[in-house]
């Protein structure tokens, strides 16, 4: 609805105007702030009881929001990210997670946060506000795809041999301790229990890229076994468009000591769980298959 719309233009305005000031202000300044834009700018909305609400809900949950867009735009640390995006970004991105999904569908949100970018952004604002919206849309299953509307234009297929590649590599980590068979995960910022997983270097055979990955992930020196499986999708960069990602996931052992987080990039835990605690775990549907086959070949050698 316009309203809405317009509303949403309001609060990204309060926002800016919060993070200009280094989110000093306080409730007060805040809803000040709030009714004197929405006077200004917004005279024929007369209940901004929706701007509120959305306005505080975003403020309540900044650091968890903050955190998930590090995840899905690890290359821009948040304060790099320019004033009118991030604040695009946290509205998008909370309605996307928190708001009702039968008052504000997953790709209301994702659209609505476009057409703000475009309208106060830069030039590639649109562009990167779909790309790091586009990638937690994923992360959460594509919540709502098969709803949206039949295309207004012929889709034209792209032919992923000719994308450019992004080579990343993932780990299943185990580690013997007596008889004791254990496999040490990561905990992402959206609840999942999932493998150390990173980009190769240029150069980088699997065993090197391996190694350095899981050292600077969970601190763990790994001996890089059999592959376990791959994975090959199309994604969209915020700044280098659609790309190839080829993951290989590799079965690795370590010595069973002290695992921990080096680095967070959207995780914030790891640890290391008994191969019968692990089908208690909350992990990614596509995780399943490869962590299942790791298991079945860690048991038939145990």
């Amino acid at each position: 609805m316009a309203n809405r719309h317009l509303s949403r233009s309001i609060v990204m305005q309060v926002l800016y105007e919060w993070d200009f000031r280094g989110g000093t202000l306080t409730d007060l300044e805040i809803e000040h702030a709030l009714v004197r834009n929405a006077e200004e700018f917004a005279p024929g909305v007369n209940d901004i009881s929706f701007m509120r609400k959305l306005l505080l809900g975003i403020l309540s949950k900044k650091t968890k929001l903050d955190s998930i867009i590090e995840k899905a735009a690890p290359d821009w640390p948040i304060e790099k990210i320019a004033l009118v995006d991030r604040n695009i970004l946290r509205i998008g991105l909370y309605e996307l997670l928190f708001e009702d999904r039968t008052q504000v569908p997953a790709k209301v949100a994702i659209n609505e946060a476009i057409e703000l970018a475009k309208t106060y952004g830069g030039e590639t604002s649109g562009k990167f506000i779909n790309g790091v919206l586009g990638a937690v849309y994923k992360e959460l299953g594509e919540p709502g795809k098969d709803e949206t509307s039949k295309r207004k234009t012929p889709h034209v297929p792209v032919d992923p041999k000719t994308l450019p590649l992004d080579k990343l590599g993932g780990a299943v980590v185990y580690a013997h301790d007596g008889e004791d068979v254990y496999l040490g995960l990561v905990h992402d910022i959206f609840g999942h229990w999932t493998l150390s997983k990173g980009h190769y270097k240029e150069g980088e055979d699997d065993s090197t890229a391996l190694t350095r990955i899981v050292m600077e992930e969970i601190g763990l020196p790994v001996i890089p076994g059999i592959i376990l499986g791959e994975n090959e999708y199309v994604a969209s960069h915020p700044e280098k468009g659609k790309m190839r990602k080829h993951v290989s996931y590799f079965l690795c052992e370590a010595p069973y000591q002290e695992i921990s987080l080096q680095k967070t990039g959207g995780l914030d835990d790891a640890a290391w769980f008994k191969l019968a605690d692990i089908i208690d775990l909350n992990m990614y549907d596509d995780m399943l298959p490869v962590i299942t086959k790791a298991v079945n070949i860690l048991l038939k050698k145990n």
